[in-house]
């Protein structure tokens, strides 16, 4: 250990001769734990519920997801998943039908979106743990039905168990429309409400509705054409060398995005959010740093009889002036390191045992404690920030510190001259 350091160090642990000193060290110091500290816990708490928003997300959302870059829909949509169906690591391909409609059940109506798609859709993702009314199920030998998102079964008011069918229109995509019969330009069915399921997200549970693929075609005037290829991947694969090699395999005529692609909005604005209020707090921690500069100051204050014994001793200024550079440094450090053990150890406790709960009904609810995700990243980052921050208070320290020894030499020199 350097001579500076040890000096410094013995200064950060002694006991200062005024009490005032004392005090504003402390402060400091605990300036520096609670803001790092802080962003630690919010930093976590922001990842909790990322990591919340995509799992829930990801119930409903293919693996991988195929659409073409030239229009709306794939033309060929069997050629495509024989193609993709081939590509080692792809357990199965499926082809999906997305477009709007007009629902209507007795007196109520409202517009939904519509997804065709196979009767087994379920085993594609963890549909059957989203279904709060009834069951899965888009065709047995009576019938075909549907599975109706939260939203259009309390505005339309439909239920399981109900025998009312609920009707489906769609315009036509071809051919004139018949003025004198303006109902001509529509596309109809009728189905059954075999169950409800509810994924606590409005992009889903506000209007979509699941009906069996032939349904959807009849109602779009599709063939063999899709407006969506969704993958499912075999148990261990690789999915970035899984959607390299069906990018290559396709071409750019198509576009290939996983979950996280899909929800880059959400997961944007998520991001937005987490670090506007990193910034906010690594505002707070550049404010407590003034104490920092405020010990130092007082600090190069009360030891100037120290100075002057270091001079006597034959200290230069350079090594004077490292002393106090290094107690900046050591006051961040531990501040940093105690602030880090400190929010580590509420994230996981909030994790284990969850104290904070949020407002609100437990029962209507995904969950009633604050969700913590503690990344390493983040860690990295926040000491990253707090470095940043002991560097400015070092430079700041060492500019005081050089104006106070010069003051003193002029002292010296004044003194010698009289």
């Amino acid at each position: 250990m350097s001579l500076p350091l040890k000096i410094a160090w013995r200064y950060l642990r002694s006991k200062k001769g005024h009490q005032a000193v004392n005090i504003i060290s402390i402060v400091a110091v605990c300036g520096v734990v609670v803001s790092t500290a802080a962003l630690i816990c919010v930093l976590s708490v922001f990842n909790g519920f990322s990591g919340l928003i995509m799992g829930r997300l990801a119930m409903l959302d293919p693996q991988v997801a195929i659409s073409s870059t030239m229009g709306k829909t794939i033309n060929d949509a069997d050629s495509v998943i024989d193609v993709v169906g081939a590509i080692p690591g792809v357990e199965r391909a499926i082809p999906v039908i997305e477009d709007q409609a007009l629902a209507v059940y007795i007196e109520y109506q409202m517009p939904v979106r519509l997804k065709g798609v196979p009767d087994d859709y379920n085993t594609m993702n963890d549909m059957d743990s989203v279904i709060v009314d009834g069951e899965w199920k888009l065709r047995d030998q009576v019938s075909r039905y549907a599975v109706a998102g939260a939203g259009p079964a309390v505005r339309l008011g439909v239920r399981p168990e109900f025998l009312g069918m609920v009707q489906i229109y769609a315009p036509q995509r071809q051919g004139r429309v018949n003025m004198a019969n303006p109902m001509g330009a529509f596309r109809q069915d009728s189905l059954f409400v075999s169950g409800i399921f509810q994924l606590e997200q409005n992009s889903y549970d506000a209007d979509l509705i699941y009906v069996p693929l032939d349904v959807a075609r009849q109602l779009f005037d599709y063939e063999h054409q899709a407006t969506q290829v969704e993958v499912k991947l075999a148990p261990g694969a690789n999915e970035q060398q899984v959607m390299s090699a069906i990018s290559q395999a396709l071409g750019d005529s198509y576009q290939i995005k996983n979950r996280l692609m899909q929800q880059s909005e959400a997961y944007r604005l998520v991001n937005i959010e987490k670090w506007m209020a990193f910034l906010l707090l690594a505002f707070i921690l550049v404010i407590a740093t003034f104490n920092v500069i405020s010990t130092l100051s007082l600090l190069i204050i009360e030891k100037n009889d120290s100075i002057s014994t270091l001079r006597a001793l034959g200290a230069n200024d350079r090594q004077i002036s490292r002393i106090f550079v290094m107690q900046g440094w050591l006051i961040t450090l531990v501040g940093a390191i105690t602030g880090v053990v400190i929010g580590l150890i509420l994230c996981l406790c909030q994790q284990q045992f969850g104290w904070l709960k949020l407002s609100g009904d437990p029962a209507h609810m995904i969950v009633s404690a604050y969700p913590v995700s503690v990344q390493w990243t983040d860690v990295l980052v926040t000491l990253g920030l707090v470095a940043a921050v002991g560097l400015l208070t070092s430079m700041v320290t060492a500019l005081i510190m050089r104006r106070r020894l010069k003051s003193q030499e002029s002292g010296v020199i004044l003194s010698r001259i009289y």
